[in-house]
């Protein structure tokens, strides 16, 4: 286990337990993870961890900011690690793939149509829906 990983749960006042550790690993390789996914990711390498566990260390690591829960799809939500550099998705209809971008103009025209309309924008969530061309 890293250091940096138990000194992320530390500063989040969470204590490293093998589950927790274990799960932000898994959460390092930068992907987009079902809960399910993790757990069989967990179970395939001889890790005795339910599904239940996964379920509530994610709930914690959502609560503490150290990830972030996604629902591009109405039936799965997804998890990813919160690194603080905003960007958006897109999510492939076919494939389910997920894509992060990030458009310095789509920023800087969502900031001006706020302002336009009185606001300060503090916050925002952009998923394009997409399909390969054919």
């Amino acid at each position: 286990m890293s250091e940096n990983t138990k000194k992320n749960l530390q500063e989040a006042g969470l204590k490293s337990t093998l589950p927790r550790l274990k799960i932000m690993e898994i959460l390092q390789s930068g992907k987009h993870l079902s809960a399910e996914e993790i757990y069989k990711y967990l179970i395939d390498n001889s890790y005795d961890v339910g599904l239940a566990t996964v379920y509530r260390v994610l709930t914690q690591f959502e609560n503490a900011g150290i990830v972030i829960k996604h629902s591009f799809e109405s039936s799965k939500s997804v998890y990813e690690l919160n690194d603080s550099d905003h960007h958006d998705h897109m999510v492939c209809l076919e494939s389910g793939k997920i894509i992060e971008f990030h458009d310095e103009i789509i920023e800087s025209r969502q900031e001006e149509i706020a302002k336009k309309h009185g606001y300060d924008l503090i916050d925002h969530n952009m998923v394009l829906y997409v399909k390969k061309k054919k």
